[in-house]
């Protein structure tokens, strides 16, 4: 089993930024894992935002992020963060850490296994 735990969310001002965290745990390697980052707004879908092997390699992001967030991995710690810049409105939503035991690429919630309990990032204008 893999435990994932978020944190660093919060309010903030359009133009601002904030840094979340994901910490992992319940096993002694995650090295099969991709990570991944969604977030889901009030009557919306659960969105994309991230992703990333745990043992490094390519990030992936939607346009509406790219250039904006970036996710990197510290392996020492078992974390995963996704800094967010320059966040607008629309970026409000609680934002969900997961994990997934298979290294290809997916952007679809449903292929991921494991969640955290997700940290709201509230965006005024």
């Amino acid at each position: 089993q893999v435990q994932l735990a978020e944190s660093g969310g919060g309010l903030v001002q359009a133009g601002g930024s904030l840094r979340l965290s994901c910490a992992a745990s319940g096993r002694t390697t995650f090295s099969n894992l991709r990570i991944g980052w969604f977030r889901q707004a009030p009557g919306k879908e659960r969105e994309f935002v991230a992703s990333i092997m745990w043992n490094g390699g390519m990030t992936h992001y939607p346009s509406s992020v790219r250039g904006r967030f970036t996710i990197s991995r510290d392996n020492a710690n078992n974390t995963v963060s996704l800094q967010m810049n320059n966040l607008k409105p629309e970026d409000t939503a609680v934002y969900y850490c997961a994990a997934r035991g298979d290294l290809r690429l997916q952007v679809a919630a449903e292929q991921y296994n494991y969640w955290g309990q997700g940290t709201q990032v509230t965006v005024s204008s």
